[in-house]
Order: structure tokens, then C-alpha cells, then sequence
């Protein structure tokens, strides 16, 4: 052991020099730089008193990201290592903490990072009614206390199993802080949270660091006991995101996640359903598939409500509605996993004998439905939130919830032809722009698919953004664009992956 460390430490980074501490100090200084008007522009004008009716909305959105952001660090691990030392250094008998150290270094960072986002997200909602330093000062503190503490616990769950539960008991309190927060019952509490006095703000920070603190070293002794399967698993799913970042194509992540999902389970086997036609019993699985994954299938119910809470939260009608047909598009792609696989592997999807167009529109059944279904919920909850659609649900009533079937043609059209685009062509030119070079590769293929969104929802779009007296000539249309925008994509689709 004592020839393997001086072999690390050889090849291993030496001390750091004066000339990287030079480096490291003026980089440091021309962020704070270029980031300091504009976080001190956007902090001024975060002083004075919030809205009341605001508050909730905001508190919500607050807890539902400290949930997601509790749910992510579960998910990738948090502590990792790299493929290398994973392979050749996790098994060997070098000390666990001191080779984990890297890892808990850079998951600190990341949550550090993230509790400052938090802090100036809390300070945006509660306001600043005086002492604005101070009070920034504890946004700030309370954001990094909560994103590192849950960290920590995140950690903790890694390496005990027993840690998961309160791991998973905090994040189902931030839901049901989310809920209680948008319902208007806690609007009494953030006022007087907001117009706290100086002293009992400090008390509740400091308590909220210490608490931190506290699990942040019980984190830091507990890396000792963190099972080699969870680092290797944790590992080996980092190697897969970083193979596709470096390779720019963010289309390998959507095939971890599915991969990951269904590697450790055990599926009874079902009889082909041969009184279907050939398309429909071809896109069987697809249906199959989303049955077999109910509590993803509630996750997507739940989210119904979030441009609702935006519009609570103060959002313009603009940011509503595109997160209305953004949400109905990202949920609409959950439902194209076989579409997805047919663009992979053409041959075998030729050697099936089913048509690429009749494939293709017995495809787009169930993303239609799962979009038209989200989009009407969504609707149907934004129409108690005035501030959103300004006097629209009270003109229009209950015609605002049939844009949910009318835009699900059009968005089913859009998820296809996102599972059938071509991996990112690093080929094509770079654009030499003002702000900055461009590449046209990427942009091109995250433009895939939203293009024809966009295209294919532009009069529901129209109508929520700029609510109108009448909604007739924006249904006609949208019924129109909708359904020709799904006939003119199977018709005009190839057997090719880029679709």
C-alpha cells in the first residue's frame, strides 16, 4: 500500500504554486466582476414589501425546486467517482474517505451553488422590507443551509438505508408544503415570516446553519460506509452523462434513464393482442409501457398544476401559456418510446412488415392523449388564476378547456418527430454572433420537434398570451392547423432517422 500511494501521489496533482493561486484569485475576481451589477441591480430591486397573494405561489415554487433538486442528487448518487478510479481504486484497500473526497468536495460546490439560487428565490418572494443587507445576507445563508443539508442527507441515504426514509419524508413535506402554500392557508404565516424582526430572522438562521452543519459532518464520517454497489452504480451512470455531454447528444440520456428503469425489474410476459390491427398492435407496448409506470403516470398528473402556480406567482400571460404547451410537449414525449427505438434500428423496424406512415399514426395515439388530457387538466386549474389569462376564463368560460384535444394532434406530431431526429451533427458551421459563437448542430437539433410545436399550436398559443373576446375563431383555426400539421408530417415522413 505504501508503494500504491506514492505512486498516486507522483502522477496526482502537486501542490498548488503561487502562479495557480494568481490564476485562480483573478478568475474569481473577473466573475465577480462581470456578475456583480447585475445581481446587485436585480437584489435592489427585490427591496421593499412582497405581495401577500403572491406569497404562497412563490413558496410553493420554492419547495417543488428543493424537492427536485433533493430528488436529482438521490437519483445521481451524489457521491461519485470516476470510471478510472471506480475500475482500479474503488476495491483496493486505500482509505474510502480520503478517495471520496474529490467527489464530496464537488457535491458541496453544486449544493452550495444552488442554496445561493434559493436564497435570492426566497429573497424575491418574502421581499425586503428593511435592512436589506441583512436581510439578503440571510436569504443567502438559509438557501445554502437547506440545499446543503439536504445534500448531506442525500449522502446520508447513500450510504444507509435507514437515512432514505427521512431523506424521503423531507421531500414529501416540501409537497405538502407546496400544496398547503398555493392553497392560500398559509398566507397569514409568510406575512408575518416576511415582516420578522431582524433578531428572530438570526435566530432562525443560525439554528438552520447549525442544523446543517451538524449533518453535514455526520455526512462526511458516513462516506467510510457507503457500499461499492451504490458507488459503482452511481459511477457508472455519471460515465453515461458525461459520454453524452462531451458528445453533445443529450438524445443518450433519454435512453440511461430508460435503461436504468427497467434493468432491475422483473416484467410477466403478455400475450400479443392479435384481434388489433397491425399499427395498433404495434404500438401496443407503447400503451403497455405507460400502464406499467403508474406513479410516473402521477407525477405527470401532479404537474398540471404548475402553470397555475405560476400564474398565482405573478407570472405574464406570455410565461403561462408557453409553459402550458411546453408542459403539454414534454409530456407528450414520455409516450414515444417506441417511435424512438424505430428510429434507432430502421432494419428491425422494417423486418415487423407494418408500414412506416400507419406505424407512425398508431404511434401518435397515446402521446395525443396523454398531452390532450395534461393540457385540459392544466387549463381547467388555470382558470381559478385570473392573473394569468387576465378576464379570459370568465369570457370564454368553459371553451378555454377544449384547446386541451384540439392542440393534441399537433403536439403528438411534435413528440414524433423529436424521438425520430438524427444524433447532433457536429459538422455544420459555427455562427460567428455578438453575444458569442453559436453552433448550428445543436441548436438545430433542439429545435427539432419544437418547430413543429410551435407551428402546429401557434392560434392556441395566440390565445393564451393575448387572451381574445372570442374564442370561436381560435378554436376553427387551431382544430384546422392541428390536424393538418399531423396528417402533413405522416404523410411526408421517411424511413430515415431523422424523420
Amino acid at each position: 500500500m505504501r508503494a500504491v500511494r506514492a505512486y498516486l501521489r507522483s502522477r496526482g496533482r502537486g501542490p498548488s504554486s503561487m502562479l495557480d493561486r494568481y490564476f485562480t484569485a483573478f478568475g474569481l475576481l473577473m466573475i465577480a466582476a462581470v456578475l456583480g451589477q447585475p445581481l446587485s441591480s436585480v437584489i435592489t430591486n427585490l427591496a421593499g414589501q412582497a405581495e401577500p397573494a403572491r406569497m404562497g405561489a412563490g413558496v410553493a415554487l420554492l419547495a417543488l425546486a428543493l424537492a427536485g433538486f433533493l430528488a436529482a442528487a438521490r437519483s445521481a448518487g451524489p457521491v461519485l467517482l470516476s470510471a478510472p478510479d471506480a475500475s482500479w481504486l474503488l476495491l483496493s484497500p486505500l482509505h474510502r474517505r480520503g478517495l471520496l473526497g474529490r467527489g464530496w468536495r464537488m457535491v458541496l460546490l453544486v449544493a452550495v451553488a444552488a442554496g445561493l439560487l434559493l436564497g435570492i428565490g426566497t429573497l424575491a418572494v418574502l421581499g425586503a422590507p428593511d435592512q436589506l443587507v441583512w436581510r439578503v445576507l440571510a436569504a443567502l445563508v438559509l438557501g445554502v443551509s437547506a440545499t446543503v443539508g439536504g445534500m448531506a442527507l442525500a449522502v446520508l441515504g447513500q450510504s444507509a438505508h435507514s437515512w432514505q426514509f427521512w431523506l424521503s419524508a423531507l421531500m414529501a413535506g416540501l409537497l405538502v408544503l407546496a400544496v398547503v402554500a398555493v392553497s392560500g392557508q398559509m398566507r397569514t404565516v409568510l406575512a408575518i415570516a416576511a415582516a420578522a424582526p431582524l433578531p428572530a430572522v438570526a435566530a432562525a438562521v443560525s439554528a438552520a446553519a447549525v442544523m446543517s452543519g451538524l449533518l453535514v459532518r455526520r455526512a462526511w464520517t458516513s462516506l467510510d460506509q457507503i457500499p461499492t454497489r451504490s458507488l459503482l452504480t452511481a459511477s457508472t451512470r455519471a460515465g453515461h452523462v458525461a459520454t453524452a455531454a462531451v458528445g453533445l447528444d443529450p438524445g443518450a440520456l433519454t435512453w440511461i434513464a430508460e435503461d436504468n428503469h427497467w434493468r432491475t425489474r422483473s416484467l410477466g410476459s403478455r400475450r400479443w393482442p392479435s384481434s388489433l390491427p397491425a399499427p395498433l398492435a404495434l404500438a401496443w407496448h407503447d400503451w403497455l409501457r405507460a400502464a406499467r409506470r403508474p406513479r410516473w403516470l402521477a407525477v405527470i398528473a401532479a404537474t398540471a398544476a404548475l402553470p397555475a402556480i405560476l400564474a398565482q406567482a405573478g407570472g405574464s400571460p406570455t410565461v403561462v401559456g408557453v409553459s402550458v404547451l411546453a408542459g403539454a410537449l414534454a409530456v407528450a414525449a414520455t409516450g414515444t418510446a417506441g417511435a424512438r427505438r424505430d428510429g434507432d434500428n430502421p432494419a428491425l423496424a422494417r423486418l415487423i412488415g407494418v408500414g412506416l406512415r400507419p406505424a407512425l399514426a398508431a404511434r401518435a395515439l397515446l402521446p395525443a392523449l396523454l398531452s390532450g388530457t395534461w393540457t385540459t387538466a392544466a387549463l381547467a386549474i388555470l382558470s381559478t388564476a385570473p392573473l394569468a389569462l387576465g378576464t379570459a376564463p370568465a369570457v370564454g368560460g368553459g371553451s378555454w378547456l377544449l384547446f386541451g384535444p384540439l392542440v393534441a394532434p399537433a403536439l403528438a406530431a411534435a413528440a414524433l418527430r423529436m424521438a425520430r431526429r438524427s444524433p447532433v451533427d457536429h459538422s455544420l458551421p459555427i455562427l460567428d454572433t455578438p453575444g458569442g459563437a453559436i453552433p448550428t448542430g445543436p441548436m438545430l437539433w433542439a429545435a427539432t420537434g419544437v418547430d413543429l410545436a410551435v407551428l402546429g399550436c401557434l392560434p392556441a398559443l395566440t390565445a393564451l398570451t393575448a387572451p381574445p373576446d372570442a374564442l370561436g375563431p381560435y378554436l376553427a383555426a387551431q382544430a384546422v392547423v392541428s390536424a393538418a400539421v399531423l396528417a402533413g408530417y405522416v404523410m411526408r415522413a421517411k424511413s430515415s432517422q431523422a424523420g
